[in-house]
């Protein structure tokens, strides 16, 4: 896993310019990562890709 500093965040484009619940997502060699924007040295959750592509096919249904 890529140290969480060299991480490149893009912040969900579903979140809101309000600053409410924001969510950022990075992507490493094999795996995604996922953050609460508000928390930056917070609980970073890290999951595969092919689970993460999994997860956004559910999402859009």
């Amino acid at each position: 896993m890529a140290p969480e500093s060299a991480l490149l965040w893009s912040k969900s484009s579903y979140s809101g310019a309000e600053g409410g619940q924001c969510v950022e997502v990075a992507e490493s060699p094999g795996a995604v990562h996922v953050r609460d924007s508000k928390q930056l040295d917070g609980p970073l959750l890290t999951v595969g890709t092919r689970a993460w592509a999994s997860f956004l096919r559910l999402a859009a249904n």
